[in-house]
């Protein structure tokens, strides 16, 4: 998971404040869902490390204006967000796939269960792709079981009642363009 080296610091003297945030503990509270977060969009063990690292660099650059965040775990997963967003677009989605899927099927099946587990998992994360951006993204945050509702809606930046549409329309149009995939799939089989 991300380290940061040194996470022992204090950042201390926060507008003459008395003030104190402890990396070590902010890094040890939030990386791993800064991970899950940046792992869902990149689907990459090394980039999601790599953006969690770079929202613990953007806290150092933001620390005098930390006590003005409400909510840090909201403030932290919003810049994964973003940034692992920024590095997602300069990857095709076909490269991280195919690794992705491999990844996520489980080592103790059979062969043949695994391949054909694969093979689903590319095809559903080919469709989730094709659905639009919001949809798309509001798929990958329920996907983080920590993130409630009105949590999701802040990284967003849409209201809660936005949020529960569109995972709504998601997941149907979702379920609806795998359903059609099947029927095609068992038609070319006769």
């Amino acid at each position: 998971m991300a380290s940061i080296e040194g996470c022992s610091l204090v950042l201390s003297s926060i507008e003459g404040a008395r003030s104190e945030i402890d990396l070590a503990a902010l890094v040890e509270t939030y990386s791993p869902i800064l991970f899950r977060v940046a792992h869902s969009i990149l689907r990459s063990p090394a980039e999601a490390e790599d953006v969690v690292q770079d929202v613990f660099v953007r806290l150092l650059e933001h620390r005098r204006t930390l006590p003005q965040v409400r909510d840090m775990r909201v403030w932290l997963v919003r810049i994964a967000w973003n940034l692992a967003l920024d590095r997602r677009r300069r990857i095709r989605p076909e490269q991280l796939d195919e690794m992705f899927a491999e990844r996520l099927v489980a080592g103790s099946v059979p062969a043949d269960v695994a391949l054909d587990e694969s093979q689903h998992m590319k095809t559903v994360l080919r469709e989730m792709e094709r659905l639009p951006k919001a949809e798309r993204h509001v798929l990958l945050l329920a996907a983080i079981e920590e993130l409630e509702t009105a949590e999701m809606a802040q990284v967003m930046e849409r209201s809660e009642s936005a949020i529960r549409s569109l995972l709504s329309r998601a997941r149907a149009r979702l379920r609806e363009r795998l359903d059609e995939k099947r029927l095609d799939e068992s038609r070319g089989d006769r």
